[in-house]
Parts: structure tokens; sequence; C-alpha cells
């Protein structure tokens, strides 16, 4: 799941756990002021943001054995007061992870789970799990990465030692461009903020110079952008797909319904763009075939949105 922007003063990720038999909710520290901020920081940032200040650990999963909630190279930075950000469970493996991660000088790879010697710990799904646990990781490899991430450059942190896992890779927050009238693009707008994702509109009637068959000006796109068209006066989506279709975001959509497809499919053609760069494009949009209400089609969209954004992740959707 996504988060919310940066705040002026830093950034905070709450997580209940339990130590020394007292629940609680866990904060990070605010990343320091020298830090760039990017506009959104997904969710698998989070840690890697944290292990940029000084006495936070970092924990990376690097292997997994069966079936498990979260993605290889998921991770969770252990702050010097046990407080943690990220998470990698319902809360016990973390306890965990924070409780041996304080007592280890140097890092190591461990087992957990399924295949672990610690018979006294084990997890409810049945899987087994390598972890590294870092007390004093790379703090300038963290920065650069960070620094990357914030330029919207896919990036990479080595593991120490020999760790199942040689490298962790990034890539940038997702980011969602959407053109378009009515009703239906407020409402993906407010969906995508609730979730945290970096939104743009573009409407007919803004002051962003949007014009009628003619292409966007000083829109920036790159891997980890998505496109959606929502337009109900059709005209309007030739220019804006033709320039979409020419940039390389992961994911294009737009809606209509077969008459509106199968006029853009011959008006794309007849401009000479192939069959293969046509099929880019999702339409009818979203993963409900036919919805009717603009929230509804909203959530609707983002599911493929996000969907299609964890399936490009180096580590697996």
């Amino acid at each position: 799941m996504l988060l919310a922007a940066l705040p002026a003063a830093g950034y905070r990720k709450h997580l209940p756990i339990r130590l020394a038999g007292k629940s609680l909710y866990a904060a990070s520290t605010a990343i320091s002021s020298d830090l760039p901020r990017p506009g959104m920081v997904a969710d698998d940032h989070a840690a890697l943001l944290a292990a940029c200040e000084p006495d936070v650990g970092l924990c990376t999963i690097t292997r997994i054995e069966g079936s498990f909630s979260r993605r290889l190279g998921a991770q969770l930075a252990v702050h010097p007061d046990g407080m943690v950000t990220g998470s990698l469970a319902d809360g016990c493996l973390e306890n965990e992870l924070a409780a041996r991660i304080s007592a280890s000088p140097e890092p190591r790879e461990m087992r957990f789970g399924a295949g672990s010697p610690m018979i006294d710990f084990r997890l409810p799904c049945g899987s087994g799990l390598d972890i590294v646990m870092d007390p004093s990781p790379d703090r300038a490899a963290c920065r650069a990465a960070v620094e990357a991430l914030a330029q919207r450059q896919a990036t990479s942190l080595a593991m120490p030692g020999a760790s199942s896992l040689a490298l962790r890779d990034y890539i940038p927050a997702l980011r969602l461009l959407v053109f378009g009238e009515g009703p239906e693009v407020d409402a993906l707008r407010s969906l995508a903020q609730a979730a945290g994702i970096a939104v743009e509109t573009h409407t007919t009637g803004g002051s962003d110079g949007l014009a009628l068959g003619r292409a966007p000006a000083d829109i920036a796109v790159d891997r980890w952008t998505a496109i959606v068209l929502l337009y109900h006066d059709h005209e309007w989506e030739h220019a804006i797909l033709k320039w979409a279709l020419a940039t390389p975001a992961y994911f294009i959509g737009a809606q209509g319904g077969r008459a509106a497809r199968e006029e853009r499919t011959w008006r794309l053609a007849g401009d000479n763009i192939g069959a293969d760069a046509i099929a880019r494009i999702a339409s009818p949009v979203g993963v409900v075939a036919h919805s009717r209400e603009p929230v509804a089609l909203a959530l609707s969209i983002l599911a493929s949105v996000v969907g299609e954004y964890e399936a490009i992740h180096p580590h697996g959707g």
C-alpha cells in the first residue's frame, strides 16, 4: 500500500507492536532535513529512508520458502529505542527482529520459521524466511539510494556478506497522470490521493494549456508512470493517446464503449500507429468491465494501475 506525502517535519510510520509486554504504536524518527523528500514515498521505501539515520538497523527478507504475505526484499528498520519502520508480518516477527538486531554487533542472516533451529518461534503460515539483520547499514549507500529514487531512478542496495540476496532493488513510486473531464476524474483523483499515490489531473477547462488536437507539453513520463484518459467527448483523446504511446509509461488506459474503441483504433491506425502500440491501451479500463458509477469506475481503474505497478517490481508483485 502506498503512503501519503512526506510532511514538512519529516516522515513517520506507525505500526502496532508489543515490547516488554506492552502494546504500543511504534513511530520512526523524522528523516533528516538534508535528505531529499520525494512527493510520494512508497511503503517499499519507508525502511530505506529510516536506515539513513544513525543507529538504525535494517532487516531484509533475502529468501522465502513457501507462501508469505510480503515480497522478497521486504524491509524493516529498527530504531535504537526498539521502535520500527515498515512491517513484515503481524508484529510477532517484528518484535523478534527488534530484539535480535539490538544484540547483534555484526550483520548476519538468520532463518525464521520452517527450517529454523529456533523451536520456540514459528511463523503461522508455515513458511521459512531468511532475513539479513544489519545493525549498522551503509548510511552513504542508503542515502544514495534515496537520492536516486527522489530523481525517479531505479536503484539498489548491496546486502552485507554472502546473503541469499546480493542486491535489494528499488523502483520509484507510482505516479498517475489523469486526462479527462467530469466526475470520473474527480473520483479517481480523490481515491488516488487517499491511497498516497502521486496524481496529476489535466482537464479540458484547466489552466495547464491542454487543447483539442494538441499533444500535452512539458509533462514528464517515465517507466513508473500510469496514464489514464477519462473523456466523454472522445475527440479529445486522439492527440493525447498518440503522445502517450510515444512515452515509456507502464500503463495507458482509456474509458469508452465499443463504438468509441473501434473509432479510436481506426484513427490511430490511420496515423500509422502499429497494432502492438495500440494494444498497449487498456480499454475498457479497469478490472470491472462495465462500471457505471464514477467511484466504482475509479476503484476499478486504480486496482488495475496498482496491480500493473506491482507486477513490474523487480522482486515480484
